[in-house]
C-alpha cells in the first residue's frame, strides 16, 4: 500500500479503540481480562475495512479523479459490500456475545467488544479514513512514479507468476474450484482426529488439594492426616506456603472454585502457594504421587486450577435405575473399568460409601414387662447418646446452649453403648439395654442421590494433571465396547463431568445459530440481489470450518471451546474477504458476465487489499498464539491459521465459481435474449 497509506490505515487502530472504550463506558461493560481480549482479537479484524477503503481511494486517485470525487465514489461503491461483510462478521460473533449460562457470562464480553470494534471500524473507515486519504492527497500530491514508500512493494516476477495462476484457473474454473477445496476437505478429513479439551488449565502459581476420608471419620483424625500431609508438601522446594481448611471448603479464591462442603469432619481443602509459575504441572504430579503413597487411607486430589465453568470431576458416569443393590454393583463394575485407565488416579461412587449404624432388635415382651416400649427406649437412647439441652450460658453477647450427654469415649465404643442402663417407667429402676434388645452394627448407605426423580449412582474419575478427559473417556468407552458390557433392562448410563459441561456450553453457544444464519442469508441476498450468490458465500462459511480444523491439526492444537470461538470468528473473516472480491466482480460489466480476462483484472486489483488484510490479521493474532497459558492459542490458531486458506477461497474459489455460474447462465439465455425483461439479470441471479 505504501508508507503514507500504511500511516492512514494505522490511524484507524487508535481511533477505533477509543471509540470502543466510549461504547463500553456507555454500556457499562467493565474492563477485565475477557473484554481486553476481545479488543486484542478485534485489532486483527478492524483494520480490514480501513485497508480496503484506502486502497480503493488511491486507485481512483491514480486514475485521475479529483480527491473529493474519488472519496465520494469510493464510499458509494464500498458502502454496501463493506456493510454486508461487517454485518456477516458481526453475526458470526453474536453467538459468543449472547451465549446463555455460566459460559456466556465468562466469554460474553469477548463477542460484545469485537462487535463494537467492527461497527466502529466501519464507521471510521467510511468517514474519517476516506476523508484523510483525499485530504493528504490535496496537501501533498502523491507521486505515482516514486519509490515503494509511496505505493508499496511490487515484484514483477511474483506478479507475473500470480497472474499466470489466475489465468490458468479462470480458463478452467473447475480446476480452480478443485484446488481451492483441497485444504478445507483435508480439514474435514482430519477433524475427527483432533484431541479435545473443554478449557485448558491455568498457569497460575497456586493449586488446590482436597482430602477426603471415610464419612465416619472424626475431625481430629482428619486434622492428623492434614498436618502430616502439610509437612510433606512443605518439603517440596517449589512450595512457598500451604493453607488448610478443616471440615469445610476453602473460601472462593478463583472464579470457578466453588465452596461445596461444610460441616464435613471427614473433609479438608488446602490452597498451595508456589514460588513461581514454572513447572506447576510437574510439581502437582510429584505431590500427587507422594501423597497417594504416604496416605493410602485417604482420597487426596492435587488439582490444577482450570478455566471455564466448574465441574465436580473430569469424568462422571451417572447410572440410573430402581434397585439399590443393582445400582451399587453396576457402579463397582464401571469403577473398576475406569481405574484401569492409566491417567485415572482416583475413582469414587456415591453408593459405595456406607456409614456404621447401630441397629436394635427389641424384645417387645420383655420391654412391656418393664413398662417400656420402642418409643420410650428410642427417646432414652437419643437423650443419652445425642444429648439434651439442659440450659445455656452467655458468652459475651451470644447465648450458647449447654448439651448434656455421655462422654465421647463411651459414645464411640460399642461395648459401652450396649452396657447403658435404661430407666423403667413402672418402678424407676434401671435395666441394662442388652436385657431388652439385641444390639448390632449395620452398614447404611451414606447418601442416596436422585436425578429427575430417579435413583442414581454417580461414579467419578479423577485424572493426573495434564491428562485430557476426552482421551481418557474415549479409552474407557472403548474398553466397555471390547468387553461388550451392557446395562440391564430398565437402567440407563449418562455422562457428566467435563463432557456434559462441554456439551451444555457448546449447545448454549450454538443456540442462536439458526436465527443468525437466516439473518446472514438475508443480508447477503439483499446485498447481491441473488440467492445463488448468497449460497456461494454461504459455502465459504462452511469451508472455513474445515480450514480451522486443518490449522488446529497442523499446529498440534487442541479442539475446545476457544477453538470453537475461533472457528466462528474465521467464518466471519472468510465471508468478509469473499464479499469484497465478489462485489468487485459484480461491479465490472465484463466480469459480471463471467469473462475470464475481466475476472483476472478484477482479482488482480483486489489481491492487494485482500492479502494486506490477511497479513495484518495474522500479525494481530501472533501475541495470542504465543500465549503461555494455553487458553488463547487454539482461538488464534483457528483464525490466523485458517485465514490463509480463506484468502485462497476469496481469490480462486469465488471467481472460478462466479465464472461457472454466469457463463452458464449467459450461454443458456442467448436464444431468448430479445424477449427478456430488463430485470432478467436479477431473475437469473435468483435462479442460480
Amino acid at each position: 500500500l505504501g508508507g503514507k497509506a500504511a500511516l492512514l490505515v494505522g490511524s484507524a487502530l487508535p481511533l477505533t479503540t477509543l471509540m470502543v472504550f466510549g461504547w463500553m463506558k456507555g454500556l457499562g461493560v467493565p474492563l477485565h481480562q475477557m473484554s481486553v481480549t476481545g479488543i486484542i482479537i478485534a485489532l486483527g479484524l478492524l483494520i480490514d475495512n480501513a485497508i480496503v477503503v484506502v486502497d480503493e481511494v488511491q486507485g481512483r486517485l491514480r486514475s485521475g479523479l479529483p480527491p473529493a470525487e474519488a472519496v465520494s465514489r469510493t464510499v458509494h461503491h464500498l458502502l454496501v459490500p463493506l456493510l454486508a461483510s461487517t454485518l456477516t462478521t458481526v453475526l458470526a460473533f453474536v453467538p459468543i456475545a449472547s451465549s446463555p449460562g455460566s459460559t456466556g457470562e465468562f466469554i460474553g464480553t469477548i463477542g460484545l467488544t469485537v462487535i463494537l470494534a467492527l461497527v466502529s471500524s466501519l464507521t471510521i473507515s467510511l468517514t474519517v479514513t476516506a476523508a484523510l486519504v483525499g485530504r493528504l492527497h490535496r496537501w501533498q500530491p502523491l507521486r505515482w512514479q516514486a519509490d515503494w514508500w509511496l505505493h508499496g512493494i511490487s515484484n514483477g516476477d511474483l506478479t507475473a507468476g500470480y497472474r499466470w495462476t489466475l489465468r490458468q484457473v479462470f480458463r478452467r474454473p473447475w480446476l480452480g474450484i478443485g484446488l481451492a477445496l483441497m485444504l478445507p476437505v483435508t480439514g474435514f478429513a482430519v477433524f475427527g482426529t483432533l484431541e479435545q479439551q473443554f478449557f485448558p488449565p491455568t498457569n497460575r502459581d497456586q493449586f488446590q488439594i482436597e482430602v477426603q476420608l471415610p464419612n465416619q471419620t472424626a475431625i481430629a483424625q482428619t486434622e492428623s492426616v492434614v498436618l502430616a500431609a502439610r509437612d510433606r508438601i512443605r518439603q517440596n522446594p517449589q512450595v512457598e506456603e500451604v493453607h488448610w481448611f478443616l471440615g469445610e471448603s476453602a473460601p472462593s479464591f478463583f472464579y470457578n472454585v466453588i465452596s461445596q462442603q461444610e460441616d464435613a469432619p471427614y473433609y479438608a481443602q488446602g490452597i498451595v502457594q508456589l514460588k513461581g509459575t514454572e513447572g506447576v504441572r510437574e510439581t502437582i504430579q510429584a505431590l500427587q504421587q507422594d501423597l497417594d503413597t504416604a496416605f493410602p487411607e485417604a482420597q487426596i486430589l492435587v488439582k490444577q486450577l482450570e478455566q471455564g465453568p466448574p465441574f465436580d470431576a473430569p469424568i462422571e458416569l451417572r447410572i440410573s435405575g430402581s434397585d439399590m443393590t443393582q445400582l451399587r454393583e453396576l457402579g463397582n463394575e464401571l469403577r473398576y473399568e475406569l481405574s484401569q485407565i492409566e491417567s485415572v488416579i482416583h475413582t469414587s461412587a456415591s453408593l459405595t460409601e456406607a456409614l456404621p449404624k447401630l441397629a436394635l432388635q427389641v424384645d417387645e415382651a420383655q420391654a412391656q414387662r418393664t413398662g417400656l416400649d420402642n418409643q420410650a427406649i428410642a427417646q432414652q437412647l437419643q437423650s443419652t447418646l445425642d444429648g439434651s439441652v439442659g440450659g445455656s450460658i452467655l458468652d459475651e453477647t451470644e447465648t450458647m446452649p449447654v448439651r448434656v450427654r455421655v462422654p465421647d469415649a463411651q459414645r464411640g465404643n460399642l461395648n459401652q453403648v450396649t452396657s447403658l442402663d435404661l430407666v423403667t417407667s413402672s418402678s424407676g429402676a434401671t435395666v441394662p439395654l442388652t436385657a431388652l434388645a439385641e444390639v448390632r452394627l449395620e452398614p447404611e448407605v451414606a447418601t442416596i442421590s436422585r436425578r429427575n426423580g430417579q435413583r442414581i449412582n454417580t461414579v467419578q474419575g479423577f485424572l493426573t494433571a495434564g491428562s485430557l478427559p476426552d482421551t481418557a473417556l474415549t479409552k474407557f468407552q472403548q474398553q466397555l465396547a471390547d468387553k461388550n458390557w451392557q446395562l440391564p433392562l430398565g437402567y440407563r448410563l449418562e455422562y457428566g463431568g467435563e463432557a456434559d459441561a462441554r456439551g451444555d456450553a457448546v449447545g448454549n453457544l450454538l443456540s442462536t445459530v439458526g436465527v443468525l444464519t437466516i439473518l446472514m442469508t438475508a443480508t447477503l441476498v439483499l446485498s447481491f440481489n441473488s440467492f445463488g450468490l448468497a449460497a456461494l458465500i454461504g459455502s465459504v462459511a462452511l469451508l472455513a470450518v474445515g480450514l480451522a480444523a486443518l490449522a488446529l491439526k497442523v499446529f498440534g492444537s487442541l479442539f475446545g471451546f476457544t477453538a470453537i470461538l475461533g472457528t466462528l470468528g474465521l467464518i466471519g473473516l472468510a465471508i468478509n474477504d469473499s464479499i469484497v472480491v465478489l462485489a468487485a466482480l459484480r461491479e465490472n460489466p465484463d466480469a459480471r458476465q463471467g469473462n475470464p480476462q475481466a475476472t483476472e483484472q478484477v482479482v488482480m486489483h483486489a489481491t492487494r487489499h485482500v492479502v494486506a488484510t490477511t497479513l495484518t490479521t495474522i500479525t494481530g493474532f501472533i501475541p495470542l498464539m504465543l500465549d503461555r497459558t494455553g487458553f488463547w492459542p487454539p482461538l488464534a490458531i483457528a483464525i490466523a491459521g485458517g485465514l490463509g486458506g480463506a484468502t485462497l477461497l476469496a481469490l480462486y474459489y469465488i471467481p472460478a465459481a462466479h465464472i461457472l455460474i454466469f457463463r452458464r447462465g449467459k450461454a443458456g439465455s442467448k436464444t431468448h435474449l430479445s424477449e427478456r425483461h430488463p430485470l432478467s439479470s436479477t431473475v437469473e441471479g435468483l435462479a442460480n
